[in-house]
């Protein structure tokens, strides 16, 4: 074991080596060997210790059996930031771990130099292990001080409305303002004629205008729809204590964290390969049998289909990747596909790149189910292909909703963006998140959206 874990390092510093002369730019990756259990704990928690909750040991057994019958098996896992850590489970061969390592070094390029993920580490600084391990703390406090089924009943809801964030709103921002900005805002909000009566006589004819607060029309909660629902709870709701609101928030931070992953797989794991590959094949410091294996190892991350079949309905973002950025790199050159790795994200990436002739290539289709179950080809279009990849992508794959009111009684009022979501609502589920909403904001809660005839309908919470 010491000999092969000698053997691996002196091929990491190697690679690592190769892929500096090659241009590669990231910030420095610790790597550690762990047991596969381990590696099965911190892809399922997302983080190597993250805060304690039931949904947790729910993926975990769904992992375990996956992995049971063969259809999931954990290489690595890497975690962006300044330095980046990555995980290696301990009984791979050394050529499989000499493959993660080279694929590991391609993330950490990536992380570094794409606009994502450059502006959540602007946002919130490269030391998000130590942030999570941190706030995993706070809440064991938390529950010794409260008990597990307050604690719990926070994290149902918070971790509920993980998703729920708008990530073109900075991390840290302040609270809405008190009263509208006459200078910016003009007279788009006119006071009543109430609130003017109270202010007429305050000034005599030719006087300046001096507005006092009394005089100030108090602006609306939210002034605008509100799409960041963690940060709105936090900030907003009418009776949570200061340990309730910080479980809101560090389930928000560390949403922002894992939104670049999310918004740039393809791209991400595509650039990965594509690295690993041309590193692994300009490395001539490696055996030829240990070469061999891991190119093995690579043909088995990068191939479309599971096993032996030859029919896939569902993407593999390391294949489809991978066969985007070769395509890319082989017409126009590395330094144009650098720019595209900075600038994007999948949707970009899939819609601008993924051309039609590496879709008929590959034999990307759209499908559709009869009422029997049965599965057919509903469309080759490029257009539709594409936006069918980028479906379960948009708003990180959650509804559109925002707060669109706040009732004078504390009540809470929500709508769906249909016009811009163009999905459906689970109506069992929104009832079950209403349900966890109204629960911390513990007033009534509601939402509008649109039946499946079109019309529009409100789902209230059960408690209300």
């Amino acid at each position: 074991m010491a000999q092969t874990q000698a053997e691996l390092e002196n091929y990491t510093a190697r690679i690592e080596q190769l892929a500096q002369q090659l241009g590669l730019d990231y910030y420095p990756v610790d790597f550690e060997l762990v047991p596969n259990n381990f590696m099965m704990e911190i892809a399922v928690y997302g983080l190597p210790v993250r805060m304690p909750h039931w949904s947790f040991g729910v993926r975990y057994i769904h992992q375990l059996i996956r992995q049971g019958m063969g259809h999931s098996r954990i290489f690595e896992v890497m975690f962006p930031g300044d330095p980046c850590h990555a995980y290696l489970v301990n009984n791979n061969s050394v050529a499989e771990n000499t493959l993660v390592v080279a694929h590991v070094i391609g993330h950490a390029d990536f992380a570094k130099n794409n606009h994502l993920f450059r502006r959540f580490m602007e946002m919130a600084g490269g030391q998000i292990l130590q942030q999570a391990a941190k706030r995993a703390h706070s809440i064991e406090n938390a529950l010794e001080q409260f008990g597990q089924e307050r604690v719990e009943s926070i994290l149902d809801a918070a971790l509920a409305l993980e998703p729920h964030i708008d990530i073109d709103q900075p991390l840290h921002r302040q609270d809405y303002a008190d009263f509208h900005d006459k200078k910016n805002e003009g007279n788009k909000h006119e006071s009543s004629d109430a609130d003017q009566f109270g202010c007429r006589y305050h000034r005599l004819p030719g006087e300046a205008v001096t507005l006092t607060p009394e005089c100030e029309q108090r602006a609306a909660i939210p002034p605008r729809p509100e799409f960041d629902l963690l940060w709105f709870i936090a900030h907003y709701a009418p009776e949570l204590e200061g340990w309730e609101r910080d479980i809101f928030l560090a389930v928000r931070e560390e949403s922002y964290y894992f939104y670049p992953v999310f918004a740039c797989q393809i791209m991400n794991e595509g650039w990965a390969s594509y690295w690993h590959a041309r590193l692994l094949r300009e490395a001539d410091f490696l055996p030829g049998d240990l070469y061999v294996s891991a190119i093995k190892a690579h043909s088995d991350v990068v191939r479309p289909y599971a096993a032996d079949n030859q029919l896939s309905l569902a993407i593999n973002p390391y294949h489809l990747g991978f066969s985007i950025w070769e395509e890319l790199i082989d017409k126009h050159g590395l330094s144009v596909a650098r720019q595209i790795c900075k600038d994007e994200d999948d949707f970009g990436f899939i819609r601008n790149y993924l051309s039609t002739e590496l879709a008929e290539k590959l034999d990307l289709f759209v499908y559709e189910t009869d009422h029997e179950g049965g599965i057919r080809i509903a469309d080759r279009d490029i257009h539709q292909v594409r936006e069918a990849i980028l479906a379960s992508k948009f708003n990180y794959g959650a509804p559109r909703i925002a707060v669109s009111r706040l009732h004078i009684d504390g009540s809470l009022e929500l709508i769906q963006d249909h016009q811009s979501d163009g999905r459906g609502l689970d109506l069992g589920r929104a009832e079950r998140v209403l349900d966890y909403i109204a629960r911390v904001w513990r007033r009534p809660v509601s939402l509008q959206t649109i039946g499946a005839s079109g019309n529009p309908r409100v789902i209230s919470s059960r408690n209300n």
